[in-house]
């Protein structure tokens, strides 16, 4: 069981969906039913794009960190970064004009986290060699 991983990634799972009838709901007003003709229908897609391009690395790096022993507190710490940095980017890149902190401050929460969950995985799997 990975009780905490499951957490994340249920919430990450919801938050996917409606990053997702956000490009429904984008390409109906702006009448886009293939590509990216419209500014803001690119938005959403990237958004949604993004987020389905770095969610499951880290859900998978959380996993095994979790099933290698790493505490449940800094489970939670990587989640609630994970979870943070994919909002904030989402928000920042589907405003128009876009609010480019926001989504560079949402790039910087994801890199940390992949970096601190793979050199903790790395640590994990040392200690065990």
């Amino acid at each position: 069981m990975l009780p905490v991983t499951a957490l994340y990634a249920g919430i990450l799972g919801l938050y996917f969906v409606w990053l997702a009838t956000r490009v429904i709901k984008a390409r109906r007003v702006y009448r886009v039913a293939l590509g990216t003709s419209h500014r803001l229908v690119e938005r959403a897609v990237r958004a949604h794009g993004n987020f389905a391009e770095y969610v499951p690395f880290a859900l998978l790096l959380m996993a095994l960190c979790e099933v290698n022993g790493l505490p449940d507190w800094a489970l939670h710490v990587l989640g609630t970064v994970l979870v943070a940095g994919r909002a904030l980017h989402a928000t920042g890149i589907a405003q128009e004009p876009e609010n480019f902190r926001w989504r560079v401050l949402g790039m910087s929460l994801t890199f940390t986290m992949l970096g601190v969950a793979a050199a903790a995985l790395l640590g994990l799997a040392a200690a065990t060699l």
